[in-house]
């Protein structure tokens, strides 16, 4: 299994445009195989900061997943939520394995 870490840099004032985007994608890697563990929002300190968590069986699974974009008109549709309304600023991805007792 692999974990996709996102961390996002969004706009405070867009938190409703970030909320839909990430609906949007939970559906989408649910939809393609992978199990979605949900989007971390700010609570408390900083309100730029937010989280997604996804995991795929393998990275040949992400890999299929992730050739969907820029093809598939529901991820360009949810694209175009953050793309339309500035709602991330910036984002990085990070690739982890879980170590399960």
């Amino acid at each position: 299994m692999i974990t996709c870490v996102v961390d996002y840099v969004i706009d405070p004032s867009k938190i409703s445009d970030f909320e839909e985007f990430g609906r949007r994608w939970i559906q989408l890697v649910n939809q393609h195989g992978g199990t979605h563990h949900g989007y971390f929002l700010p609570s408390e300190g900083a309100s730029d900061r937010a989280l997604a968590l996804f995991s795929f069986p393998s990275l040949a699974a992400y890999e299929e997943y992730r050739a969907l974009f820029g093809n598939d008109p529901d991820f360009v549709e949810a694209d175009r939520i953050r793309d339309e309304s500035g709602c991330v600023l910036r984002y990085d991805r990070t690739f982890m394995r879980p170590l399960e007792a």
